[in-house]
């Protein structure tokens, strides 16, 4: 399982059954109750779910939604999908299939957003900045899912921001496009960069540190993270496409 501070990636290490409930219930309730607000429930392993790991599905989203959170699921195959669209689950979450993330195209040189503006990071209050983040995101019309997970990556990067160069000249830019929302996080730190597709390295289960990036990717359509092409610092790249 990989966790971050209200994000945990839950890996379903086989079928979501009448066997294996018991023991995820205990861990997803157990991350609700710790204050966990974001559960994405990997079932790369799974090769089925039966009725009653639909009915612990179910019961988690309406547990979560109760708190303000969200629970997902990715990496489904073919045969619990089908499960899934049988069983309307689909219409009360997000759910994505296995390598079902959408493939996000260059905007062309000529593309003019329809709107942008420029936020500044604060490092005595975080709060207010993803406040004010949200405000303009709203502007936006995506589905409440969609912004609760994008406001998650934004505040991931805005925490990286503080965290790595001390808040020092961050920023956020956000300008919105007829099919997506770009936001770029920036600061005047060190810089740092990871290649598209490029792997993030592997912590230790215990580590309070080094999720952040995988779980950035995970709830965006595209993450990149690069020096910034002018002074100092680094940039990181939000996408998120609109539904």
């Amino acid at each position: 399982m990989d966790t971050h501070p209200n994000i945990a990636v839950v890996h379903v290490g086989g079928d979501l059954d009448v066997t294996t409930v018991p023991r995820t219930r205990r861990l997803v309730e157990g991350l609700i109750d710790d204050g966990c607000r974001r559960i994405i429930l990997n079932m790369a392993a799974a090769t089925a779910i039966d009725s009653t790991g639909l009915g612990f599905v179910l019961g988690e989203i309406r547990r979560m939604r109760s708190v303000g959170g969200l629970l997902s699921i990715t990496e489904a195959n073919e045969c619990v999908m089908r499960t899934l669209r049988l069983s309307r689950l689909v219409d009360f979450a997000p759910v994505s299939g296995a390598g079902g993330s959408r493939q996000v195209q260059e905007l062309p040189a000529s593309a003019v957003p329809l709107w942008r503006c420029v936020v500044r990071i604060d490092p005595s209050d975080l709060a207010g900045t993803r406040a004010s983040v949200e405000r303009h995101l709203s502007r936006v019309g995506m589905d409440s899912d969609c912004l609760f997970d994008l406001m998650l990556t934004v505040g991931e990067a805005i925490g990286n921001a503080i965290d790595h160069a001390a808040g020092e000249c961050a920023l956020v830019v956000l300008a919105c496009y007829e099919d997506r929302v770009v936001i770029d996080v920036t600061d005047c730190g060190c810089g740092f960069e990871l290649r598209a597709g490029e792997a993030v390295p592997r912590v230790d289960e215990t580590s309070e540190r080094g999720r952040g990036i995988r779980l950035m990717r995970l709830l965006a359509d595209s993450v990149t993270i690069g020096r910034k092409p002018w002074g100092k610092g680094t940039l990181v790249r939000i996408v998120k496409l609109r539904r």
